[in-house]
Order: structure tokens, then sequence, then C-alpha cells
């Protein structure tokens, strides 16, 4: 066995085992790009010898995606397939988990309108509320994992010999997993799962007022809800089986309280939304809503995902990376904001995760924005964080200390 198979069976068993997390007798469904083969097999093999009773595997073509915006009439991209939402509904309420191998090409949309794709995106957002339901309030376990594809890798290691790419995109994505040829990755994650949950709770025990970030470009005060909680790195679903929903992972996150956003943000990564390419963000909020916007390139792609609906003009989320870590040293974007993300301190338009809020779980849509929730279809990260950003929080007392400094903890 070459050593690149054996750092495929270790990452393999490590999204299995620590990622979804697959329980005897349970039902797996993976989606995975048709270039992914390889690992996919080795990831259902996986979940087999973990006890699974059944894995379908849900095989992607971005070609033939696609294509669909390509040839199709332009009065069909409100419509989704109701039997398939239906399929994933009853799927999730039967307690099945779900792996997504990730990995959207940046450039796939270039030259396609951007609002049959919003139309698209916010058709398939409607249709599977109630499954989504599932997976925001971690009712079930799900990841979402990474490997190369050839126009990812095209677009990320642009500067190396087209040979060299996908080899250099394997490289970085065992290393961003903390996959090696001599060591246990599972064990490896407990021991970084272990250590993300210790900033969680120096986190919860703060019970931070608001944040306040300042850097080039931004300027803005973050008020967090009574009762918001911090998260890290996985939870329990329902069954109380733990799952791990993005690897990698490097955030600690929280809820912002959906009206209590005042200033002005700008992104410091470019945003793959949805296969089209969104740079120099520049968001203003009053009163949690955003009052103005502008980007440098896309501005259309970001004016359709502001337009899907009231909570998409709201924060959903706040996330805390610093800018001394694993993947922000790699010193290089991915377009892939599963990873870009984890380089990053960043914030989400739309909706929030009711798992970070004190009985957020069980509230109903009005009463989580009652509680200061943002309830949306969408929910899109984008990145602010960088070596200039500093960030102050307002303690109970009203008291105010460093957060981060220079883009790191100042703890």
């Amino acid at each position: 066995m070459n050593s690149f198979t054996q750092m495929l069976e270790k990452y393999a068993r490590l999204v299995v085992q620590i990622g979804v997390n697959i329980q005897p007798g349970q039902v797996l469904i993976v989606n995975a790009p048709l270039e992914t083969a390889e690992l996919t097999r080795r990831i259902v093999a996986e979940a087999y010898d973990a006890g699974a009773k059944y894995v379908m595997v849900d095989w992607d073509d971005e070609a033939i995606t696609r294509i669909r915006y390509e040839h199709a009439g332009d009065d069909t991209f409100d419509y989704y397939p109701q039997w398939h939402a239906d399929m994933m509904e009853k799927f999730a309420a039967e307690g099945g988990a779900i792996l997504r191998i990730k990995v959207p090409n940046p450039e796939l949309f270039n030259g396609i309108e951007s609002w049959k794709v919003s139309k698209s995106v916010k058709a398939a957002a409607i249709a599977n509320e109630n499954y989504s339901d599932y997976t925001r309030n971690s009712r079930i376990s799900w990841a979402l994992v990474k490997a190369p594809t050839v126009a990812w890798a095209n677009k990320v290691y642009a500067d190396l010999p087209e040979s060299e790419r996908v080899d250099a995109m394997w490289d970085a994505i065992f290393m961003m997993n903390r996959v090696t040829p001599d060591n246990d990755p599972v064990a490896a994650w407990k021991e970084h799962v272990a250590q993300l949950e210790k900033v969680e709770e120096r986190l919860n025990s703060k019970r931070y007022k608001s944040l306040h970030y300042r850097a080039p470009g931004t300027d803005l005060r973050v008020e967090l809800p009574e009762g918001h909680l911090w998260k890290s790195a996985g939870g329990s679903n329902a069954s109380g089986t733990y799952f791990i929903a993005n690897m990698p992972t490097e955030e600690v996150y929280s809820m912002p309280h959906r009206n209590g956003v005042n200033g002005t943000v700008t992104s410091t990564m470019p945003l793959n939304l949805n296969g089209r390419l969104v740079e120099g963000i520049q968001l203003t909020f009053s009163e949690g809503k955003v009052t103005a916007y502008d980007a440098v390139s896309g501005l259309e792609h970001l004016t359709s995902l502001l337009e899907t609906d009231e909570g998409a003009m709201h924060l959903g989320e706040i996330a805390l990376v610093p800018h001394d870590s694993p993947i922000s040293n790699l010193n290089r974007i991915f377009y892939n904001t599963g990873i870009d993300e984890n380089a990053s301190c960043h914030f989400a338009l739309g909706s929030s995760y009711p798992t970070n809020l004190e009985g957020g779980t069980e509230m109903s849509k009005e009463q989580l924005l009652a509680h200061g929730a943002n309830v949306s279809l969408t929910h899109v990260d984008f990145m602010v964080g960088s070596a200039e950003l500093d960030i102050d929080g307002e303690l109970p007392d009203g008291t105010i200390e460093a957060v981060f400094r220079k883009g790191n903890w100042a703890y």
C-alpha cells in the first residue's frame, strides 16, 4: 500500500468516525462530486465497517449542473422537485446521517446570468425548509468535508505547474485535517476538539454584551442576545451522538442579536457564492439591518443574496478564528467557504443556528426572532479577519476588555 493510499484511508476513517460518527444500524447519504470517486468508495467501506445499515451515494456532476443554466427555459428556475425534499425530510426523520464532499468550483457559473442561479438556490431552500430544520437544530448528524477536483485545484494553485496542483491540494487537505503518515488522526482530532472547547468555555464564562470590531474599512459593534451560547467543533444530535459538521474547523462561533448590529464591515477574502465570486464586500448596518452595501466585483451576486428574504439583510452568525492558525498560516485563499472561514474571523448573513441560544432548539421561528435570533432561508459566511483586526468585548458590568489584538487572541 503506497503512502497516498494510506493517507486516503486515514482520511476516510476520520470523516466517518469523527465527522458524521456513524452508528450501528444507521443509514448514510454521501453527496460527492464524480471526481472524488476514490475517496467516496473508501468512505462507503468505512461506513459499513462502522455498522451502517445502508449507504446511498448521490453523485454530483458540475458539468450537468451548468448545462441546466445554459439550456433550460427561463421560467423553470423557480422549480425544485418537492418529492426530493420530502424524501430528505423522511430520511432525516428516521435518523439518517449525511456526509457531503463540498467543493464548489468558484468559476462554475462564469457567464451565467446571476438571477438564474439565485432563483434556483432560493427554490431549493424553500422546498427543503423542513429538512433544513433537522441540520440547523443538529437533530441529525451531518458533515461537510473536502476533496480536490481539477477545477478547484487549478484555481487555488494556479502558481504551480498544472501536473502538481491536485497533489498540492491533497497535501493541504490532509494537513488541515490533521492527517499525517505517522499519526492517528482520530486521536489528533479528539485533542483538537478539547482545545477548542476550552476557548468555548472561556467565552461562555464572559457573557459579553457586545463585541466591537475595528480594522481598515471596519468599525462595527455587534450586540449578543441574552442567553447566547458560544459553540465550537461539534455537538450532539437528538440521539446524543457527537458529530462534527465542518471539517476542517478552527472556529468558535455564536449568535449576534439580529437587531443589534451597527456600523460598517469590509470583507478580507473573496466569497465563493454558489459558484460565483464576490470580492471586496462592504456592508453598513443600522439596528441590525443592511442599509447600504457594495462590492469590488460580483455586486449583482451580492444583491441577489441580500434579496433572498428579509432575514438575509441581517447577521445570523459571529465566529472568531485567530489569524495565527493552521489554515491561515498557509497564506492561500481556497475559494471554499468551508476552508476560508476557518482561516479568518467571519460573519454570516441569514439564519442563526438555534443551538447558539439557550433553549433555542425548542423555540418556534417567532420565539427565536423575539429572543434576537435571525431567521432566513439562507446562511452565507463572509470573512473579515486579518492581521489588523482588533476586537473589544463589553462585559455585563459595562467594562471593556481586549478580545483580539492584531488578529489574534488578546487573552
